[in-house]
Formats: structure tokens, sequence, C-alpha cells
């Protein structure tokens, strides 16, 4: 029955086609062992009370574990503030980004030079970002309370992280400041790619600087804004490296993200059911959020 088989899989399929399967068949691999597997096996425990405290008692609670996570406060505490990170951090992010490309795509005296100079905050390294910023917001000697202090805008030094009401923004600020330059780079790429031919046009039929903005940049960029929204949003609803560095999850929990509630749960409670359950929650949201910015601006792209 094998032979047969193979037999018409041969029939069906020439030489070049079995070759490139031949080929493809070691990456095929290597996928399923490095990314398809971990994702099933996560799911599968996902379905267990598994707590490191008690290794060998692990029984079976099928979605028990999801119904656990969302009859929990602090589960949609962390929606919350998960929800205001992502949306601050993707729209500033975004339009400063559109500005930026904006500025690149004239021509100018030193833009070379300004192009690599913007690419140093994405050239950074995560750890170092979130060191420098919690340096520069430190409330003895951070360089932002000496600048606004110097300038008259702050009587004294205050707190910058540890103020409830300005952590969440203070971490954004860090995330804006690391992302932004990639999002203008592909925002910049899409520009490129615009014709002359249509700005040409715009200004003979009357168009304004805005007006061709408007109708000519803008409607050309929905490739490019989608790929940049789709982009941050996966990046910022999963952060979790500046929370570590600058905050872990505080004050009291006004940095408690979902990403830093599956750090909590995983590693420090040592409840890897939990952990993985909330992980697929954040997957499907980022996937949701996804589907919804391609299908928003993927189809009339």
């Amino acid at each position: 029955m094998a032979t047969s088989m193979l037999e018409r899989l041969g029939r069906q399929f020439g030489y070049d086609e079995r070759s490139a399967a031949l080929l493809v068949l070691p990456v095929f691999a290597v996928l399923m062992v490095v990314a398809v597997y971990p994702i099933i096996y996560s799911f599968y425990t996902s379905l267990f009370d598994i707590v490191l405290t008690r290794p060998w008692r692990r029984p079976f609670v099928g979605f028990g574990n999801y119904a656990r996570i969302f009859a929990d406060p602090l589960f949609w505490t962390a929606v919350q503030r998960t929800t205001v990170y992502t949306v601050v951090t993707v729209s500033i992010t975004t339009v400063m980004a559109l500005f930026v490309a904006l500025l690149l795509n004239e021509a100018f005296p030193g833009r070379r030079l300004l192009s690599a100079l913007i690419l140093l905050p994405w050239a950074t390294p995560s750890i170092v970002n979130g060191l420098m910023w919690k340096w520069i917001y430190d409330p003895g000697y951070g360089l932002l309370n000496g600048i606004l202090v110097q300038l008259g805008l702050l009587e004294k030094y205050i707190v910058w992280l540890g103020d409830p009401d300005k952590t969440l923004f203070m971490i954004a600020n860090a995330a804006i400041w690391k992302q932004m330059p990639l999002a203008a780079i592909l925002l910049l790429v899409s520009m490129k790619s615009i014709s002359n031919d249509l700005y040409r046009a715009a200004t003979v039929d009357g168009a304004n600087v805005f007006q061709r903005f408007l109708h000519v940049t803008l409607p050309a960029l929905k490739p490019g804004l989608m790929l940049v929204l789709v982009y941050e949003t996966m990046i910022s609803i999963r952060h979790f490296d500046l929370f570590l560095i600058m905050t872990q999850g505080g004050p009291g929990d006004a940095s408690y993200t979902l990403s830093w509630q599956i750090y909590v749960e995983t590693f420090r409670n040592l409840k890897f059911g939990i952990g993985a359950a909330l992980s697929y929650v954040l997957a499907l949201a980022t996937f949701i959020l996804s589907y919804l910015f391609i299908r928003g601006f993927g189809s009339k792209a």
C-alpha cells in the first residue's frame, strides 16, 4: 500500500517538485521542533494544574486554568494596564514615525547623517535602554529632573517611576524612544515607492502641500502603516524587559501588565499551568488585533 502511494505521488509530482520538497524537508523538520512543538506543548501544559512546589501532582483540569484567569480581578487590572500601555505606545510611535519619515523623505544637507543618528535608539540593546531611562528618571540625580529644574519648569526634584499616575507613561516613553526609528524607516521605504508623477499631477490640479499629503501620500502609505501597526502592537502588547528593569510591576499594581503577570505566575509563584494559559490568552489577543489591522488596512491597500 505504501509502495503504491509512493508511486502515485511520483506520477503526480515531477522531478523538480520532488527535489524541492527534499531540500525543504530539513528546514520544515527544524521548524517543527523549535517552533511548532513548543506551541503545542505549552497548550498541553495549560490544561494541567502544574505547580512546581508539588511536582508529582499534576491533575488534569481542562480549561479550568482559563476559568480561574478570567475570574481573577488582577487579570483584568493587567488587561487594563496592557491596553493603556499598548494604545499610548503604538499611537505615539506611529505618529512620530510618520513625521520623521516625511522629514527624511525630503532632500536637505545632512539627511544621510540624520538617518543614521535616528537609528541609534533602535540599535541600542533593550537592557541598556531600560537602565538608561531608569537613570534619567531617577528622583535623586536623574537628568530629566535636572533639566526641568534648570529650565524653571519644576521647583524641586520629583519622583517619576514611583508615582502610580506617571509610571506607565514613563515606561511607554522609553519604549517609544527605542521603537520609533524602525517604524520611521518602514514608512520611509513605503514613501520612496510613491511615484513623483502623482505629486506632479496633484500640483497641476492646484493641490497644496497638505492636500498632496492627504490625497496622495496617506493612501499610498496604507501597506506601510498596516505593517507598522501590526508590528508595534505585537511588540507593545508583549513588552516585558522594560517592566522588569524599571519597575517590576510596581509601584503597587501601576505597571502590572499581562506579560508581567505571566512572569510572576510562572517563575515566582511556580504555577506553570496558569502561566501557560495566560500566555495563550495573550497570544490570542495579539492574533485578533493583528487580524483586525490586516483586515482593515490590507483589503483597502
